[in-house]
């Protein structure tokens, strides 16, 4: 039994009952310093960051969303005892918790702290996957020479060096795998570092609902349930003939994710698969022609967002959602790829205008699927030959925005109306 103490991060391959530090911080686990794969969580990530900049509160509920019609992007810890959850209506999170102290999304502030996060994950280990801006997985097999330490050290270390440089708290998984580690990271929240063992893991597993593992949604666990499984005990005993008749060839996978086995690496870069960029209206919106000027807006920032990441759009999503939380999405294919704002709008609006019937909507979406290479973008040819031309000036728009701000040029279709 090896121990680890959080604060001082003394290490010692036995089970002692107290550090010297006096901490009561203590890891404890048989395969402590011969785990490699750990998962780290920002703890309650956006309302932590609102906290930090704002002492007075501290103890406070705290909502991070947008006004009543819109949703919960992230509530403290406080919150979540009222019954406040991530994606929530944003009535129904005031109705649960109407004291609640109710913060606009800031992005920017958001991402330049992740940033600053994930540059003290980068120092740990090259194989870092970031799953998304608060949360990554990390593998720091062979790091102990360059570290001076385990692995299970270096995280206790890293979490430390996150709380005061940054002024947020993490929680870590450390496991055999990436599936473990995420499960641990759940474990243990806020500021929690839990850890999961190889020889251990089935038999841990074995009592759990099916949903706890990642993937395992309503409809999995409806079928599940429809068998009769309920536990991920029942799960590993299913013989793996069993479960692919059952379940088809995701059967024996999911068999093994439920003892515990993930052979999946950690992919220092990850795929995209899509980029996208939504809003919820303060108002319900029910014409083609108020619900196109959002669109509009939203396809100059997923145009933005392609930009950013070096990529384009080989297709586009329309997503809608209605007044009754009804979700409608509509995919079409460019026949070239493209970085355009126009394009994208152009692609998008008559698949808005079909659904425009009088519905009304809350919300709408643009999202680029699938990506593309930038450099396959708005090349021009036979057809059109006027691509590199506007791809020229969207460049000179973005540059004065970025020098005179958002307002510097403004498209007429993006005016509200008098």
């Amino acid at each position: 039994m090896a121990t680890l103490c959080r604060d001082c991060l003394r290490v010692t391959a036995e089970d002692v009952p107290a550090c010297p530090c006096g901490s009561p911080r203590l890891v404890r686990h048989p395969e402590l310093l011969r785990l490699t794969v750990a998962h780290v969580d920002c703890d309650a990530f956006y309302a932590a960051i609102e906290k930090r900049d704002r002492p007075e509160l501290l103890t406070r509920p705290v909502i991070v969303g947008g006004g009543r019609r819109g949703v919960v992007a992230a509530c403290c810890y406080v919150a979540r005892t009222r019954g406040v959850r991530s994606a929530m209506p944003m009535f129904q999170a005031l109705r649960a918790c109407p004291d609640a102290v109710v913060i606009r999304p800031d992005m920017a502030k958001y991402a330049a702290e992740a940033r600053r996060i994930r540059a003290l994950m980068e120092a740990l280990t090259p194989l870092l996957e970031p799953l998304s801006i608060d949360e990554a997985v990390l593998d720091l097999a062979g790091t102990a020479a360059l570290h001076g330490a385990p692995p299970a050290a270096v995280l206790a270390r890293f979490a430390q060096a996150v709380e005061r440089e940054v002024g947020v708290t993490v929680s870590i998984g450390l496991a055999p795998n990436r599936l473990l580690a995420k499960i641990a990271a759940e474990r243990d929240k806020p500021r929690g570092f839990a850890v999961i063992g190889r020889a251990e893991a089935a038999a841990l597993l074995a009592p759990e609902p099916v949903t706890l593992l990642p993937g395992v949604g309503p409809a999995l666990a409806r079928r599940l349930a429809a068998a009769g499984i309920t536990r991920l005990g029942q799960l590993q005993a299913l013989p793996e003939r069993d479960a692919l008749a059952r379940f088809g060839e995701e059967g024996p996978s999911l068999v093994a994710r439920a003892r515990g086995e993930d052979p999946r690496p950690v992919r220092p870069e990850r795929e995209a698969r899509s980029i996208s960029a939504e809003t919820t209206f303060e108002r319900d919106l029910r014409e083609a022609a108020e619900l196109e000027r959002p669109l509009w807006h939203l396809c100059e920032k997923l145009a933005r967002r392609l930009g950013e990441k070096g990529l384009a759009a080989g297709g586009v999503v329309l997503k809608l959602k209605t007044a009754g939380f009804a979700l409608r999405t509509r995919h079409a294919r460019l026949p070239a790829p493209t970085r355009l704002p126009e394009t994208l709008f152009e692609a998008a609006r008559p698949l808005l205008r079909k659904e425009a019937d009088g519905t009304a909507f809350r919300l709408v979406g643009i999202g680029a699927q699938p990506l593309a290479p930038a450099a396959e973008a708005d090349r021009g040819d036979l057809a059109d030959p006027e691509a590199p031309r506007r791809a020229a000036r969207w460049a000179a728009v973005e540059a004065l925005r970025a020098r005179f701000g958002e307002g510097a040029v403004v498209r007429g279709r993006g005016l509200a109306p008098r």
